[in-house]
């Protein structure tokens, strides 16, 4: 964890930097083709991130009568353009705009749901959700459970944008997925690119379970891929080893799954050592058996997210790989996460868990 007075040291030298260039998430997209989810061959179409969400909101739409869109400024295509051309096509009895206000837009998704319909609901930054949590929590995941399963609101899908982007401070950064990993009764998923985030959007709105679907909103445009036309799934809580390794166990999800792909390279180029790494994809309910699999493999592993570190979700992955790995470790679990501090503007470079970071955990955990 950086002290007060290793971030001064590190500004004072980064200040001829900061002065002079805006500040950025520092990653590089590394493209998949159709084939990472078993669709080689498949006709594509080249598409970022948002416009592979507007495909599968447009797959669910044409095939499901019932599913409408809602949420604010999602008529006209949403501030960032996820739904642009859905209510000109579907028209607005099924793509509309709702007031400003989360927890009547969670609480009109419960009832949506409830009755039948498949709701698909925006709230347009995941730092704004908070006013919808008691609907959230306290209702849409507990619909089924009070009813003895008459009743659920199953159908019920809430989108989000969330994470890190460069500029967005301390109210369009922060990423909230342990706050709803602590209930049952949700199914929190994170996509990593557009091909896994239109499978997994699919997934999500016919899932019969109420799902909370968080769009790292840094790979909105910059992550581009040929995306298959076809309508297809990813199963979730399932998660994917998109890199073998033997030597250490490497888990993130979002985006933090291609600073953690480069992190593999340069341990392999600097250090010689082999990185498994691991992309959870779900957050709730968890993939556990997978990582528990590759950390009796490696011995070693390193988890990171751009949360907070105190009770991010990391926090649980590590108590659960120590209990169920703990005469395989060869060294302490490492997390690699956010600062225990509100999400900084300036100091957005010091705050995330970039490459160097996570190298240094990395590195750590081999020589210890």
């Amino acid at each position: 964890m950086l002290s007060v007075r290793n971030i001064a040291v590190k500004l004072n030298t980064w200040r001829p930097l900061l002065s002079c260039v805006r500040n950025a998430s520092s990653f590089v997209f590394q493209p998949e083709d159709a084939s990472s989810v078993g669709l080689q061959g498949a006709e594509t179409n080249k598409l970022n991130l948002f416009q592979s969400l507007t495909n599968a909101m447009d797959i669910a739409m044409g095939s499901d009568p019932s599913a409408v869109i809602f949420g604010e400024d999602v008529a006209f295509g949403g501030v960032f353009r996820c739904t642009l051309g859905l209510a000109d096509k579907y028209g607005k009895d099924r793509v509309f705009n709702t007031p400003l206000c989360e927890q009547g837009i969670a609480g009109f998704g419960i009832g949506l749901a409830a009755a039948g319909a498949t709701a698909i609901a925006e709230i347009q930054f995941a730092d704004y959700i908070f006013p919808a949590f008691d609907q959230i929590v306290n209702e849409a995941a507990k619909y089924r459970y009070r009813s003895g399963n008459l009743f659920d609101c199953g159908k019920l899908t809430i989108r989000t944008p969330c994470g890190a982007v460069g500029h967005g401070a301390l109210y369009h950064s922060q990423s909230p997925e342990a706050y709803f990993a602590h209930t049952p009764g949700l199914k929190v998923v994170i996509p990593r690119s557009p091909i896994q985030a239109k499978g997994l959007l699919l997934s999500c709105i016919r899932d019969p379970n109420p799902a909370i679907f968080l769009e790292p909103k840094v790979l909105y445009r910059s992550a581009v891929e040929e995306v298959p036309v076809e309508d297809y799934e990813i199963p979730l809580s399932k998660a994917e080893v998109i890199i073998k390794g033997s030597d250490i166990t490497l888990v993130g999800w979002g985006t933090q799954v291609h600073i953690l792909k480069e992190v593999a390279n340069m341990v392999k180029e600097k250090l010689g050592a082999s990185c498994e790494v691991i992309d959870l994809r779900t957050i709730l309910p968890w993939d556990y058996e997978t990582v528990v699999e590759s950390v009796k493999k490696t011995g070693r592993l390193v988890v990171s997210h751009e949360a907070p570190v105190t009770s991010g979700f990391g926090a649980e992955i590590a108590s659960t790989i120590q209990e169920q790995c703990f005469l395989s470790l060869e060294s302490p679990i490492q997390r690699v996460c956010g600062l225990d501090t509100p999400f900084p503007h300036i100091f957005e470079p010091f705050y995330i868990p970039d490459k160097w970071r996570c190298f240094d955990a990395v590195k750590k955990t081999l020589e210890f």
